[in-house]
This record gives structure tokens, sequence and C-alpha cells, in this order.
């Protein structure tokens, strides 16, 4: 069974070099106030099966709807022009001062165009827009090849790393 090393990122704020999102001016990124389910399983399936995502595969639309209902969890949406380019979700814990980087990509057909490192940084600079201390997310080595360089880039640290035991 091959071996998977996933890494626990984090960035706090007294670690904090905040740098402003400079988007093209066809790019945007809203968040998703209609709470859609479609939006989410579109952005899991089409981004998450290059990276063997799949742990909500099987979800139902129940399932889906109280996920997204759930008030704690905002889905970001990048769009050029009309088109969907790629997403974020991420939760807000309050009681903790910390938001967590749920999930973030960006579509095949888009990569490559420095999108994702502008995403990710709309991400800090709007999570540490909150009352929070502390951004956090995990990555894999199954997921994009700069997924852990673009974090580290942004001021991310590693807090822990582990290795598991993966099947496809």
């Amino acid at each position: 069974m091959p071996k998977v090393k996933r890494y626990f990122l984090e960035i706090k704020k007294e670690n904090l070099k905040l740098e402003k999102a400079v988007l093209p001016s066809d790019v945007q990124i809203i968040l998703d106030k209609n709470k859609d389910i479609n939006i989410n399983k579109f952005f899991y399936r089409q981004i998450g099966k290059d990276h063997f995502w799949r742990d909500r595969l099987l979800w139902s639309d129940k399932e889906w709807e109280r996920y997204i209902n759930n008030p704690n969890l905002i889905t970001g949406i990048m769009k050029k022009n009309d088109d969907l380019v790629g997403f974020y979700e991420q939760e807000h814990h309050s009681s903790s001062f910390e938001i967590e980087l749920i999930q973030m990509g960006i579509l095949k057909e888009y990569q490559g165009k420095n999108l994702g490192s502008m995403l990710l940084k709309h991400i800090i600079s709007q999570a540490f827009n909150e009352k929070i201390k502390r951004l956090w997310v995990h990555t894999c080595t199954l997921d994009h090849k700069n997924a852990l360089r673009n974090y580290l880039s942004r001021g991310f640290k590693v807090f822990r790393e582990e290795e598991i035991n993966f099947s496809y």
C-alpha cells in the first residue's frame, strides 16, 4: 500500500506578511451567498478527480445541504469573466479564533496561470480581516504539485507531518 505524506500548515497573525491579491481585470472572487450545493459538488468532483478527493463523492444531496448550510462555512468562487475557475471552502472556528481552509483548487484548464497563488493571497487577506489569530490547512502529496510550495511561499509553516496508507 503506497504511503502519502500529509502536511498540516498554519499562518499566525503575529507572523503575517499580508500581500494584497491583485487580480486581472477579468478575474473576480465572490462568496457563494446562495449556498448552492451544485457549486461545491462541481468543484469537488472536477478538481478532486486529479487528486483523489473522494470522501464526499458518495454524499447524498441531503448530506451536501447539511455541510453547505453550516453557518460557519463559506465558499468563495473565482471567475474569469463568467467562467468558473476555482474555489475555496473555509470554516470559521470563532471559539478558537481560527479559520480552517478546508478545500482550495483551480480547474485544470486554468492551472499554470498564477491563479492559485492569487486565490491563496485573497484567502489569507480576507481571513485576517476577521478576528482570528490563525489560519490553517492541510495538504498532501496527492494534491497539486505546487500546493505545498504555494502555502509555504505565502508564510504558512508546517506544524505537523504524517504518513498515511493510501489505496487507490
